[in-house]
């Protein structure tokens, strides 16, 4: 289950990406704007203010999301992005921090490389980061004597493989695409305690936390936050550096 509010908690942090993406977009006039996996709907709106003129349109997998992006007057609707086909004037497709969830992504990208229509835009970010001590570190302890059996078959760090950005552009450009395809490290200044912990209970531990009790939950995030702690430790004045790597390919279909 996602809780919109606990992704929010670090909405400028998690914004920052999604800005540095749409930056390398420079469609002019799309008549068909898609953001395929529109969380809280916070920053679709975006789209609609840079893009006045075409029709925007949200989705994402999660109901809970789907409401939060609704409440925020976005034009939100529930969809799997492997179920999603764009429409015949859809020139611009925003993927912000979504395929990473989706082991098939390669060949959606692949696909949507192939049906979007001349001259289409097709922009994805994605974390790259799953061999941090972050998320080694929840493998770790979710593979562990107490939590082996409860957590079994969730999607951890080794079933959510993000490649390198010259792998993308690669598949893109043999999709016909030009590509421009690059990686950033966004060494984010966390506040707070048991920053890191947090900033991660929004997104990695959400598998963790649909599987679990409260109780469980509870006592899986006090086993976690110690070992968090050692691997990011607090600065004098009570913040956190937390390197956080993203992977990002801008693609265009070719002109008819």
């Amino acid at each position: 289950m996602w809780d919109p509010d606990k992704y929010l908690d670090f909405a400028g942090q998690r914004a920052r990406p999604f800005h540095d993406l749409l930056a390398r977009v420079p469609a002019e006039s799309p008549r068909r704007v898609v953001d395929l996996g529109c969380g809280p709907g916070h920053l679709t709106a975006g789209l609609a203010a840079r893009w006045p003129g075409a029709a925007v349109e949200a989705f994402d997998e999660s109901p809970e999301m789907v409401a939060a992006a609704i409440d925020a007057g976005v034009d939100a609707r529930r969809c799997r992005v492997q179920d999603w086909t764009p429409e015949p004037d859809t020139d611009v497709v925003i993927s912000n921090a979504v395929l990473q969830w989706v082991p098939e992504h390669r060949a959606l990208l692949r696909h949507w490389a192939g049906v979007l229509p001349a001259g289409a835009w097709l922009a994805v970010q994605m974390p790259g980061n799953f061999a941090a001590p972050s998320h080694e570190l929840v493998g770790d302890l979710a593979r562990s004597p107490e939590w082996a059996v409860a957590l079994a078959g969730l999607p951890l760090r080794e079933d959510r493989v993000v490649d390198a950005p010259a792998d993308y552009a690669e598949l893109l450009a043999s999709a016909g695409c030009a590509v421009d395809a690059w990686e950033t490290t966004y060494v984010q200044r966390l506040t707070g305690p048991d920053a890191v912990l947090e900033w991660i209970s929004g997104t990695a531990l959400r598998p963790i936390r649909s599987a679990l009790d409260d109780a469980g939950w509870q006592r899986f995030r006090e086993q976690l936050a110690p070992r968090l702690a050692r691997a990011y430790p607090r600065r004098p004045d009570g913040s956190t550096w937390f390197p956080f790597r993203r992977v990002f390919a801008v693609a265009r279909t070719a002109a008819g």
